[in-house]
């Protein structure tokens, strides 16, 4: 792929004079200096659009203002503040980098490319991200936004997924970067990407790029960028039971090899398929648990989708007799005021707010 000096000073020259003439995307972290709360952003918008990733950053930024605030918080709280965000993995790194920071750094972030990257739960966007806003040091960002704008200016079809795309757009990002203001080109890009070079319905009269643009030229602009690999989508079947022992319901902690590690749920069977009232009562996983009711009955149903799995739960609400004696050693009984405290998963969160449990 040959692609001249004079298309890439092209594309610098208008995407940053857009960027300082045209660009009025506003949010509270373009503008932000202190390494700390850019780390923070990256980290919240990771796999998360900027209008869903912005009220969790003004909460976090509220409740924890420096990186040692949010070293000293119980782990409970802070994910609490995340619950609903998903990819909790990313709030668990978060915590671990936030205690390293704290107490092997002296509370400083650091501030070099190979520092940054070495972090638990950076990557290479992140730390080219984090360089470049908190510290104007000249490296690329390379995400979805970049993909798309640059897979379509120039006419590449390579897929950004494979081992040549991945390489051929770092490098290609890296020869575009202005260097004098790598913290404007980068935002530049990305909100170029964000706001008018759009995966869906793009406004190609609006960019500042479009004399020039191969895609758009040669009406491939629906087609580009290129991905090789199509994503695997599996289904679970959550059935929650939501034990009630007077006025209290019985939650556990889900464990760290699974999906939402560390947040809490009822009790849970999963199986193959969706179970109906009378087949949970058949299904030998509540026959072993043995629960005394004075009644029981389906309480609900939700869907989430996830990037590689959709989660279809169903609710089975028991009034019980007595606790189960089985679970008096495991999880927790706890009441309205106590169930506020804890995080859970989306699904298990909206079930328990519609249902005015807390």
């Amino acid at each position: 792929m040959q692609i001249t000096d004079g298309r890439k000073k092209y594309f610098t020259k208008h995407l940053v004079n857009w960027h300082s003439n045209d660009n009025d995307r506003s949010l509270p972290w373009k503008s932000e200096k202190d390494p700390y709360k850019i780390w923070l952003s990256e980290i919240i918008l990771q796999q998360t659009r900027a209008q869903q990733g912005l009220p969790y950053y003004l909460a976090f930024t509220d409740a924890y203002p420096s990186v040692k605030d949010l070293a000293a918080a119980a782990d409970e709280d802070v994910f609490r503040i995340w619950q609903g965000l998903g990819y909790y993995n990313r709030c668990k790194n978060m915590l671990a980098t936030a205690s390293y920071i704290t107490d092997e750094l002296g509370g400083v972030f650091p501030n070099t490319h190979e520092a940054i990257i070495g972090l638990k739960g950076v990557g290479a966007y992140t730390a080219a991200a984090i360089a470049s806003f908190a510290y104007g040091l000249p490296h690329a960002v390379v995400d979805g936004n970049v993909y798309r704008v640059l897979s379509r200016y120039f006419g590449i079809e390579t897929p950004t997924d494979s081992t040549e795309g991945k390489k051929v757009f770092a490098e290609l990002a890296q020869e575009l970067l202005n260097a004098d203001d790598s913290s404007g080109y980068n935002q530049a890009i990305m909100d170029l990407g964000a706001t008018i070079c759009t995966p869906r319905n793009p406004k190609c009269t609006e960019c500042p790029l479009q004399k020039n643009c191969e895609a758009f030229r040669k009406g491939l602009t629906a087609l580009l960028p290129v991905k090789g690999k199509k994503i695997l989508v599996t289904t679970r079947y959550f059935n929650y039971l939501i034990l009630r022992y007077k006025n209290t319901i019985w939650v556990n902690k889900r464990s760290e090899d699974d999906i939402w590690a560390n947040l809490h749920e009822p009790f849970l069977i999963e199986t193959d398929q969706p179970l109906t009232l009378d087949a949970l009562i058949a299904d030998e996983t509540f026959q072993d648990l043995n629960p005394g009711y004075s009644y029981i009955e389906f309480t609900g149903s939700d869907t989430q989708k996830l990037t590689h799995r959709i989660i279809k739960s169903n609710f089975f609400t028991l009034e019980l007799n007595a606790k189960c004696a089985d679970l008096v050693e495991e999880g927790m009984w706890l009441d309205a005021t106590a169930l506020g405290k804890i995080a859970f998963p989306k699904t298990v969160l909206s079930f328990l707010k519609n249902n005015s449990y807390f």
